[in-house]
């Protein structure tokens, strides 16, 4: 099947996040989309995919023009997204989830396939427990589902959007090696991503969009510093700005435990230092996100305690954590983090104080536009958030934190941003750092975890080391420690 997008336009107010964009997808083909955040990669993909329709321009399928007013409309047409935050519904078992993805589509919804599915799942060398709960699915396994179940309903051309982020590294590996397959067969994929290595190793060429524009298409191997410069129209690199020394500690884990369905660890012991930051690695699933959320008081421990400012916060509410100044960012922004359907000034009357009684309409508009402006958000206070891109929901998140703060705790701060965007949201974070807030992160980027932290703590199967001086630290060691190696030396 081969696509072609003849001038694409798309407007939000004054926003252009596609101008006039036009692309031929020829079938056995990974074509990589690449670009800044907000450069408008996902925005002509939800089009494609029938999220949202385009102002202008036409889309054609071997040579028709087609009309996508839906998610059905194309996948009737053999085209379908894997979004980054998967579409399922995890209080639902995988069975159930499939059922109601197979509604709309005929011949599928009366009677679900298991041997098939079973069958494609295999072929691409996923091992999915189809009798499982979609809750404890981690990120890459859902991803692997979605990928599935698009499959199963006969799609042709498969667009992933920023597929690897929050994943594991033999998850990754898995999926690469399913969509070479996939190529090899004859399906078209497009690959949205901004890490260039991933676009290098996996791609046959590479479209590289710039502020809603489409600037080039090339042909891999890639030099990366071109595909930098026209994807930013200079070269960037990775900055560290300075940080002050951690003396005085103001936040502790003494014998923490943590138990869930997925996982249960003991011992977590960690003293924090105004100022310091603290890095979180491991494969996905090995508990970082759960101390996180205990650490925010969104999760009750099954044991130890939490102390802040020598004060034992263990056991109150997460709201009380947040009154002392202790705040929770997480990687899936839209179930967690953002309230689909509201706007970008709604979300700052429901968290900034506004006055206590009534909405101040002109105090709000104001800090709105403040906010928009120093947090460099592509997106005016109207927009709902859901319009945004990933990096601008990121960066909505940050600006919603309250000052003063006295730990942040992110999970995967800078997922799916770019490395200019990654610069920024650490030039950020390191100025908090800078008036005495600490900071404990997960990252799946090993080099950012070396880069940004003072010390890691590594969770590996219910155990978790103590912090680590990433002095002591290469990413040959951390990597090694991810996978269960070299515990015996701590």
């Amino acid at each position: 099947m081969n696509i072609e997008i003849r001038n694409i336009t798309k407007t939000y107010g004054n926003l252009k996040a596609n101008d006039s964009v036009s692309l031929q997808i020829p079938s056995g083909m990974i074509l990589g989309i690449l670009g800044e955040n907000g450069a408008g990669k996902s925005t002509l993909m939800k089009i494609l995919s029938g999220l949202i329709s385009a102002d202008d321009g036409e889309i054609l399928v071997d040579g028709q023009p087609v009309t996508i007013n839906s998610p059905e409309d194309a996948i009737n047409l053999g085209i379908g997204m894997l979004h980054q935050e998967p579409r399922d519904f995890p209080s639902m078992s995988i069975m159930d989830d499939l059922r109601i993805g197979a509604l709309n589509h005929p011949g599928k919804q009366k009677n679900i396939d298991l041997e098939e599915l079973r069958g494609l799942a295999s072929s691409l060398g996923f091992s999915l427990d189809f009798n499982g709960l979609v809750r404890k699915l981690t990120v890459g396994e859902r991803q692997e589902l979605e990928l599935v179940r698009l499959l199963y309903f006969g799609v042709q051309v498969l667009i992933l959007d920023e597929p690897t982020t929050g994943i594991s590294l033999i998850q990754k590996n898995q999926l690469f090696g399913a969509l070479r397959k996939l190529a090899e067969a004859g399906k078209s994929i497009l690959f949205v991503s901004h890490k260039l290595e991933e676009i290098q190793s996996l791609c046959g060429q590479a479209a590289i969009m710039r502020k809603g524009n489409l600037v080039k298409v090339l042909d891999t191997p890639l030099n990366q510093n071109e595909m930098i410069y026209w994807m930013f129209g200079q070269e960037v690199y990775r900055t560290k700005t300075s940080q002050p020394d951690a003396s005085e500690v103001f936040f502790n884990t003494k014998n923490l435990e943590i138990d869930d369905f997925r996982i249960n660890i003991k011992n977590i012991n960690l003293d924090l230092k105004q100022g310091e930051i603290i890095g979180l690695a491991g494969m996905a699933g090995s508990g970082q996100k759960q101390f996180l959320k205990t650490a925010a008081g969104l999760m009750t421990p099954a044991g130890g305690g939490i102390w802040l400012g020598g004060e034992n916060i263990t056991g109150k509410s997460c709201f009380s954590f947040q009154q002392k100044g202790i705040h929770f960012v997480p990687s899936d922004r839209m179930e967690e983090g953002l309230l689909p359907g509201m706007s970008l000034e709604e979300h700052y009357q429901l968290v900034l104080d506004c006055g206590r009684f009534w909405i101040n309409d002109s105090a709000i508009a104001g800090i709105s536009k403040e906010m928009i402006d120093l947090y460099k958000i592509k997106g005016g206070s109207e927009s709902n958030v859901e319009e945004l891109s990933g990096g601008n929901q990121q960066r909505m998140l940050l600006s919603m934190i309250k000052e003063p703060s006295a730990l942040l705790l992110l999970e995967e701060p800078t997922r799916g941003l770019d490395i200019e965007s990654a610069n920024w949201v650490w030039s950020l974070l390191r100025k908090r750092c800078q008036s005495g807030t600490g900071i404990i992160f997960s990252s799946a980027d090993l080099e950012e975890l070396l880069f940004y932290a003072d010390r890691i703590m590594v969770f590996y199967s219910g155990r978790v080391s103590e912090p680590i001086p990433v002095g002591n630290l290469d990413e040959i060691r951390l990597g090694a420690m991810i996978g269960g190696k070299e515990w015996a030396s701590l």
